[in-house]
């Protein structure tokens, strides 16, 4: 009988602390406009954006700004130090130049821990009891050019052994004199991953990552799991069964793994695509929320009490999803006529020197796409596809769509306007 009053009451304790956790979350994500970087409205937003933001930084006696090293090109590689608690966490984003979201996030949450609030409880818990490392742009070279790579030409993320870039060299270095306890290493991915199988663009992805091979569960992997587990719980109230996981391979020359290996435990979160959001102002929300909510649990230690298999069952990222996807339209090629499914997708083309981008679109795919899902999806069963050209795999997607000699549909640079 006691041990059925403890199950109860131990339930009980942990269903309290899960509703709490969600409008933590809940109370985060409708409060963000608040802490939002104004000066950030598009994720292309360059070096100097960044520097303007630390100098303002320099003055708040809150934050300790220095420069961890500078790049191939000189720039330099900030590292921004808060907190005065015994539990060392570092995060770092945009170590591929081109992955921009959540460096947005980070600003947000520079401006956060700046503001006096209804949140003062969480801020003073959080500086008291962490001290956090951030390094907001660890490859500038990369994200000045809009590219994945370090000015080198190297990925950064496969340097964590051979350490021939300033900038990895810095991370590793990071790392093993701080010695932190918790690492958040900050990507994107490509925009049209689906949580498992389906239709659903997965929008955050997570991975505790490997440290070897056999993909073993220490100690320290264990609690990356717990402090995803509470991160996606929050998530999936913005965004359902949006929420994916990277596949776990151990890859031995990168640095999640790495870090991992070397004793820090690291939590890697991936951006990816969220309909109508190109410029992942929203996803950059997502981030400040579940990092934010990563924290909170780390200083209060209520992730122990996570279920692993919490993070076991989050459903393993897929390429299921196209930008568009047009069923059984009619088509008319070499003499035949025939009803086919079309897949397009959309592509960016940075402009040199711009914050915006041009696109392009191009047929991806010709044929039975019935285990596909489109981002946006066409009934084409009584429709004619026009074109200049005859359709064909990689051609530009110009397209109309005719109904009785009437235009109903037409696509152009992946847009479609009916």
């Amino acid at each position: 009988m006691r041990i059925f009053v403890f199950i109860i009451i131990l339930l009980s304790i942990m269903s309290n602390t899960i509703v709490v956790a969600q409008d933590f979350a809940k109370s985060l994500y409708e409060s963000h406009e608040t802490y939002k970087e104004k000066t950030i409205t598009k994720r292309r937003f360059g070096y100097q954006t960044l520097v303007s933001i630390i100098e303002k930084l320099k003055s708040v006696p809150l934050f300790e700004v220095s420069t961890g090293t500078k790049s191939t090109q000189g720039r330099d590689i900030f590292l921004v130090k808060f907190g005065k608690g015994k539990t060392k966490v570092l995060l770092w984003s945009q170590m591929h130049g081109d992955e921009a979201t959540a460096t947005m996030a980070l600003a947000d949450i520079f401006n956060f821990f700046q503001k006096k609030d209804k949140f003062d409880p969480l801020r003073k818990e959080l500086l008291e009891k962490c001290t956090f490392y951030v390094v907001p742009m660890l490859n500038p070279d990369g994200a000045e050019a809009w590219t994945r790579y370090t000015a080198l030409g190297i990925d950064m993320n496969r340097d964590a052994l051979a350490l021939v870039t300033p900038e990895g060299t810095l991370l590793k270095h990071l790392q093993q004199s701080l010695k932190p306890e918790f690492g958040f290493n900050l990507h994107d991915m490509e925009r049209r991953y689906s949580a498992g199988e389906t239709g659903n663009l997965a929008t955050i992805s997570f991975l505790a990552t490997a440290f070897n091979k056999a993909q073993d569960i220490n100690p320290v992997r264990k609690k990356s799991m717990q402090v995803i587990a509470g991160m996606n719980r929050a998530l999936q109230q913005f965004i359902p069964n949006s929420v994916g996981k990277w596949p776990s391979d151990f890859e031995p020359r990168a640095f999640g793994d790495n870090i991992q290996k070397w004793g820090t435990t690291l939590i890697l979160i991936e951006s990816g695509g969220y309909k109508g959001d190109p410029e992942k102002q929203h996803i950059r929300k997502l981030n400040f929320v579940a990092i934010l909510t990563g924290l909170e649990s780390i200083a209060n230690k209520t992730y122990q009490k996570e279920d692993i298999r919490t993070y076991d069952s989050l459903p393993v990222n897929h390429k299921s999803i196209f930008d568009i996807i047009i069923r059984n339209v009619t088509i008319k090629k070499s003499g035949a006529v025939f009803k086919s499914d079309i897949a397009i997708n959309r592509y960016e083309n940075p402009v040199t020197g711009k914050d915006y981008f041009t696109t392009r679109s191009s047929i991806e795919e010709l044929g039975d796409l019935s285990i596909f899902f489109g981002t946006e999806e066409i009934n084409g069963i009584d429709l004619e596809l026009v074109t200049e050209k005859e359709v064909s795999r990689g051609m530009k997607a110009d397209l109309q769509l005719v109904k009785n000699g009437v235009v109903i549909y037409t696509i152009k640079n992946g847009t479609i306007e009916k």
